[in-house]
């Protein structure tokens, strides 16, 4: 159908010009017998922009406009006669400038239109405007209990590729009116490269994408969060990767930094997510969590380097798997040019039984008004969440460093109708001692309301599919 489409605009243009007059002319204008513009070069600053072109042909005189660039937008591909034409650029994130080729032309004729764009400065001076007096941990006290919105951007293969459709913004809208105050927002970069690129250069659309739901967040008042979530599982902590991983976080984060320098200190970048070696669950060896902690100091070293407001961004990383105890006993606090800027990101989901073995239904009470023994983890409940928090407090909260809760959560039972209250308790009991602990909590939502999911609100609309557990997050 598109090429039928196509076959028919040519034949379209090929009529109307056949009965057509020539152009007129003015002094200064380049002419080509039956189509002229007014401009031959167009030059665009980093930051993009619009610019217009006039196209000066008689009335009955066909034409079309295209080019080979995706970051340049034509605001009409074909029309009749005399007309202006916008051609917008977005911005460059490269430290090379660009160049491309707007044609217009006519059945017969063409006319080229030369387009330069700067290339992006790496580095700017400091910029401290926007960018707040709190500490990190002032402001945990500030952002509130938070929301992710998982499976999405973070898909592997496109946005709507694991079952949820596209983010919008009534979405972010409910979130907000619920009560939440921060939203992390997963990322997958890999799907806005190409194949095989080794500069791994990530395409203005998945900026701009990225950048869409970055503003829906900001738009409501809210914290955003943007990070490199599992991405494929590219990012492996040995030795042997060690090298080529750094390189790559290097080239991602440049780009992802540069693009959203201008954004105050509502924006704020966490490096990676759950670092491990594929499948391996236990206690990481010195090569594992030495190259894990080199990660951290690479995303934190190139952020600052881009400068402008970078300079000054809060920053999170985070420690081995996002797991509590490797977090205490292994995590180094990455070298930073500026103080008091930097959060560390810990998951929880203990117990596991409880919360994401889904492998059968028999554990589905939890804590102290659980009832039945038989169907409650031996371990996992107030007393070892309280004491989990607390390592987090006195390790880093004491020490300047605030904290970030980036996930938690727990399965949805649905055979079991009575499950579900001891899902609110454990949500209220995680989300209040995270609180009592200056941490701030982020609960895991995958937008799914199936059994055995975690989904909270519709994606389509954001309607709440349990107001009550949503209730249990943000009213502490």
């Amino acid at each position: 159908m598109k090429s039928l489409a196509i076959y028919l605009n040519f034949t379209w243009l090929l009529a109307v010009s056949l009965i057509s007059i020539a152009c007129t002319s003015d002094d200064g204008e380049v002419t080509d017998n039956n189509i002229s513009v007014d401009k031959t070069e167009l030059l665009y600053a980093t930051a993009g922009g619009s610019e217009s072109i006039n196209i000066k042909c008689s009335a009955n005189i066909a034409w079309g406009v295209k080019t080979d660039a995706d970051w340049l937008l034509v605001s009409k591909t074909s029309g009749v006669g005399t007309t202006m034409l916008s051609i917008e650029a977005s911005a460059n994130n490269s430290e090379e400038p660009r160049t491309a080729i707007v044609t217009v032309f006519t059945v017969d004729k063409s006319l080229e239109i030369e387009v330069t764009q700067e290339a992006t400065a790496q580095s700017i001076s400091p910029d401290a405007s926007g960018m707040s007096d709190f500490t990190a941990v002032e402001l945990s006290e500030i952002m509130g209990v938070g929301w992710n919105v998982g499976n999405s951007l973070d898909a592997v293969g496109g946005e709507t590729a694991w079952g949820n459709p596209t983010i919008n913004k009534e979405l972010i809208d409910a979130v907000k009116s619920a009560g939440f105050n921060t939203v992390r927002i997963p990322v997958a970069w890999s799907n806005y490269i190409e194949e095989g690129d080794e500069n791994f250069t990530i395409s203005n659309e998945g900026l701009l994408r990225v950048e869409e739901v970055v503003n829906y967040v900001l738009e409501n008042d809210m914290f955003a969060m943007v990070n490199i979530h599992w991405d494929g599982g590219w990012m492996q902590p040995t030795y042997e990767e060690q090298e080529d991983v750094n390189d790559r976080l290097n080239k991602m984060w440049r780009q992802i930094a540069i693009h959203f320098r201008d954004y105050d200190y509502h924006l704020i970048f966490a490096g990676t997510n759950e670092v491990m070696v594929e499948g391996d669950y236990g206690t990481p060896t010195e090569e594992y969590y030495s190259v894990q902690n080199s990660f951290n100091q690479t995303f934190i070293t190139t952020v600052r380097q881009t400068g402008g407001r970078n300079s000054y961004r809060y920053l999170t990383v985070q420690g081995f798997n996002t797991n509590i105890d490797h977090t205490v006993n292994f995590a180094e606090i990455p070298e930073d040019s500026v103080e008091d800027r930097m959060f560390m990101e810990v998951h929880y989901y203990d117990p596991y039984e409880f919360t994401l073995d889904v492998s059968n239904d028999n554990i589905w009470q939890w804590g102290e008004i659980a009832t039945d023994p038989s169907a409650t983890a031996s371990w996992g409940g107030e007393e070892w969440l309280a004491t989990q928090f607390q390592k987090m407090y006195d390790n880093f909260v004491s020490q300047g460093i605030g904290v970030i809760l980036g996930e938690y959560g727990a399965s949805y039972r649905a055979d079991i109708p009575e499950a579900e209250a001891y899902r609110e308790y454990y949500y209220e009991q995680t989300t209040q001692e995270a609180l009592e602990h200056q941490i701030v909590p982020v609960i895991w939502d995958n937008g799914y309301p199936d059994n055995h999911q975690m989904g909270l609100f519709d994606r389509n609309d954001g309607t709440e599919y349990f107001p009550d557990l949503i209730d249990a997050i943000t009213d502490n």
